[in-house]
């Protein structure tokens, strides 16, 4: 990956849906190139853009699981789990026996029987601890927002971007004269998904940037309509996009999971620190004997290193920690990781 293909990518954290008009110009090449650069990059299983819908929308909370299973049980085991739907991330950390994964479940399934359902068969299950998602730290970007991999966007490309996001749609989009009007923000709690909008979220979550025509054609709506709702799911909150990306493949060979014991009245103010640093994809407040969760991505041991002993013991309030060093993905939220590329899932 170079800078150009870099730039595209951090242009895609704040706007998704961005035209590849606006990524070129935010990348000083054509329209043309920002095409093929950003396909290139889809083709090859480095990164996707897919549609989320907010776990409460549903009903839902998330829930953090670490499976503890029979090292001779745990292919079939994680695939069993990678596949589910109602799994986001999954991982398997090392020793290789161990798999942790994000599940989204009422808050009323909580304990292991949020497992039950997924397991094959509970007898490759040696251990299983289950803690509740208390509050994620996203900074107000999208869930996987790691942003290690070098160069910035100058001010007024975030600019150009963050307008962009909340005024056009995709370039070519709509005919003309139908686009530009105004509709109100709802409140998140007053959004519902109807029967009716299953073939929309389910073409989101398989390319979270196709066009208002080509979601008309999948739902049988008009562009007007799309154009509708999507602004009411995006705007509510109830719909955001998430630019998955591979680390691994961009040269950063080591990801792992923190677990921290941070003191109660400091949990919001470490909890924002770790998420705004660079190396940091997630962060989350959680139930459970830890009381912090952090993904980190590095390029190796050496930076790995260097990021606990200065960036995180510069953040006061962390009373102790642990460390799950990833050795496989399995699922990147809305894909499934196979052979190092990056998948819809079947």
């Amino acid at each position: 990956m170079d800078d150009v293909d870099g730039t595209i990518l951090r242009a895609l954290q704040v706007y998704p849906r961005a035209s590849f008009r606006q990524l070129g110009e935010v990348a000083g090449i054509s329209e043309q190139t920002a095409a093929r650069r950003y396909q290139a990059l889809r083709r090859a299983g480095v990164m996707r853009v897919v549609g989320i819908v907010r776990p409460a929308v549903r009903g839902h909370s998330e829930w953090v699981a670490r499976v503890r299973c029979r090292p001779d049980r745990m292919e079939p085991l994680a695939a069993s789990l990678a596949r589910r739907r109602d799994v986001g991330f999954a991982y398997v950390v090392s020793g290789g026996a161990e798999i942790i994964c994000i599940i989204r479940a009422p808050i009323g399934a909580g304990g292991d029987d949020v497992l039950l359902n997924a397991l094959p068969t509970r007898a490759s299950v040696i251990d299983v601890r289950i803690d509740l998602v208390l509050h994620a730290f996203d900074v107000g970007l999208p869930a996987s927002r790691w942003t290690g991999f070098g160069g910035e966007l100058s001010e007024s490309a975030r600019t150009l971007l963050i307008s962009s996001a909340t005024a056009s749609p995709l370039s070519g989009d709509d005919e003309a004269g139908t686009g530009g009007e105004d509709v109100p923000d709802e409140p998140r709690e007053s959004v519902r998904l109807g029967d009716d909008d299953a073939p929309l979220i389910d073409a989101l979550t398989q390319d979270g940037r196709l066009p208002h025509r080509e979601l008309a054609r999948i739902c049988g709506w008009t562009v007007g309509r799309v154009r509708r709702r999507l602004s009411t799911l995006e705007r509510s909150g109830a719909l955001h996009y998430d630019v998955e990306i591979l680390p691994e493949r961009l040269g950063f060979g080591l990801s792992a999971t923190l677990w921290l014991t941070v003191t109660p009245p400091a949990i919001d103010e470490v909890g924002a620190a770790l998420a705004a640093h660079d190396e940091v994809a997630f962060a989350a407040a959680i139930s459970g004997e830890h009381n912090l969760m952090v993904a980190v991505i590095c390029r190796d041991t050496d930076d790995f290193y260097r990021y606990l002993r200065t960036r995180v013991a510069s953040v006061a309030g962390i009373l102790g920690y642990s460390v799950s060093i990833r050795v496989r993905r399995l699922k990147q939220n809305a894909s499934l990781v196979v052979q190092g590329r990056l998948i819809q899932p079947g």
